[in-house]
């Protein structure tokens, strides 16, 4: 705080206000704590505007004596609140749309969700003639590197997939949509002085396709990255006693125990659980799938299962209960199992250091999943932006050395993440709605570079580059 202290308005710096909180009248569990952060900022040196910022369902509950409440919205029906209900419970203050929705993100297995520009440009323009200002999110869209996606969880649990794209004004790429001309064009009308010209857009590119080589099994992998944690029982990934006793934050995680008999497998697994007996994958477990049947086994056998967290909650009342992995005591025929092996399989930098040359070896005709896929590829010039295609448009010819156009369709690459030179570039799901993931070319070298793919369950044969994004609707134009 003491370096936005001097930045404020009032000491000759551009921050006009700061907003107390986001959205607290969504969780609103303690009625102490937004006078408590208030009169935390205001004690080291805020005195700039203060304001909130809610959603038409926690705009009363997020309120706070003394600060400018604000309203986040898509519709022009949601406007009317800001000229009743703010104004009924802090009279005559300045209207500010804190959050106008130009779109929304997209949930894996859910549709890809755009709204269209001509409505956009009537609730903004119904926004200015409230007597509002007004914030556009996003106006620029984003994308979710790495493992850092949110989740919903009302009636049921939805993980944000990659792209932050948003449908926004501008691409997460940052290509000139429907949206922007239109708004250009409305903001553009209260100046006196012809706007200056947009940029040029970054140029994609499509290079040519890749076939993964090298291949290491998971079990294989194991055995070079450091010895388990052993536990009497499952530790959830943020207990784990790893990375200086604050625990796991992101990735896998994965449970080992022995097992002599068969039965019926059941207990908690957030988010979703790949259950092995030795190597062979029988069934996954997840919030709607809380048992699962172990068929008959003769003597002792390993039990595996790969926990995955698929992303935390970050909005509504369930933001207490994020915990990763196996939550409380696994269950074969209500008797809890014991004595278990826990490798944190974060995927961080370091983890794939350990992954000597040496390591690798060819993929087999029939390769062991959970597996890493390896590629190496070589750019001659400048990198550009460019767009990451998992799902196989080719067939591969005999020799495997050149691709042909085919109606034929190979099945692609079903689920997993992607690492590009060493930066966890984020998720596929073949579920959708996202097809391509979004590869930034200051990503890229001149030169040589390399491409990781971790696929839990099945891969395809060729990863592929495309200049267009496909996002489960490809319509930027509208």
């Amino acid at each position: 705080m003491s370096r936005v202290v001097p930045l404020q308005y009032k000491h000759g710096g551009p921050i006009i206000a700061v907003q107390v909180e986001n959205e607290y009248g969504s969780y609103d569990r303690d009625p102490a704590y937004m006078p408590y952060i208030k009169k935390a900022l205001e004690d080291r040196g805020i005195i700039e505007l203060l304001l909130t910022s809610d959603n038409k369902d926690g705009l009363k509950k997020g309120m706070v004596h003394g600060v400018l409440a604000t309203i986040n919205l898509q519709t022009r029906q949601e406007l009317q609140l800001m000229n009743t209900f703010l104004v009924s419970v802090q009279g005559i203050q300045p209207k500010m749309v804190m959050e106008y929705w130009t779109g929304w993100f997209d949930s894996w297995g859910g549709p890809h969700n755009i709204l269209d520009s001509s409505e956009v440009l009537e609730t903004v323009t119904a926004i200015i003639d409230a007597g509002s200002s007004i914030n556009l999110y996003m106006f620029h869209g984003g994308t979710n590197f790495g493992f850092i996606n949110g989740a919903m969880h009302f009636h049921e649990y939805k993980s944000d997939v990659t792209s932050y794209d948003y449908d926004a004004v501008l691409t997460e790429a940052g290509d000139y949509t429907a949206k922007y001309s239109k708004l250009r064009e409305f903001f553009g009308s209260f100046s006196d002085a012809p706007l200056p010209p947009p940029p040029k857009p970054l140029p994609k590119m499509t290079y040519e396709p890749l076939i993964p080589v090298f291949y290491l099994s998971l079990w294989d992998v194991l055995s070079f990255i450091g010895e388990p944690i052993k536990s009497e029982k499952p530790i959830n990934m943020e207990n784990l006693p790893v990375n200086d006793g604050n625990g796991q934050a992101f990735g896998y995680i994965l449970y080992e125990t022995i097992i002599t008999s068969s039965g019926t497998l059941s207990g908690v697994v957030r988010d979703r659980g790949q259950v092995f007996l030795d190597t062979v994958s029988i069934g996954f477990m997840d919030y709607k799938t809380t048992k699962i049947i172990i068929p008959l086994i003769q003597g002792y056998t390993f039990l595996r299962i790969l926990v995955e967290n698929r992303g935390r909650v970050n909005y509504g009342n369930n933001i207490d209960d994020q915990r990763k992995g196996i939550i409380g005591n696994l269950y074969l025929n209500d008797s809890p199992l014991k004595k278990f092996r826990i490798y944190s399989l974060d995927m961080k930098k370091s983890f794939f250091q350990r992954f000597s040359i040496d390591k690798w070896t060819r993929i087999p005709d029939v390769p062991t999943f959970p597996a890493f896929f390896f590629c190496g590829f070589v750019i001659g010039s400048s990198p550009s932006d460019t767009f990451l295609k998992l799902e196989c448009d080719f067939v591969i010819s005999g020799s495997h050395s050149r691709l042909t156009h085919s109606l034929l369709c190979l099945k692609g690459w079903e689920k997993g993440v992607i690492f590009v030179n060493g930066q966890n570039l984020g998720r596929y799901w073949n579920i959708g709605p996202q097809e391509t993931l979004y590869l930034p070319g200051p990503w890229l070298f001149r030169g040589n570079n390399q491409i990781i793919i971790f696929e839990e369950v099945m891969a395809g044969s060729v990863i592929q580059f495309t200049d267009t994004p496909y996002l489960g609707r490809n319509q930027y134009i509208h």
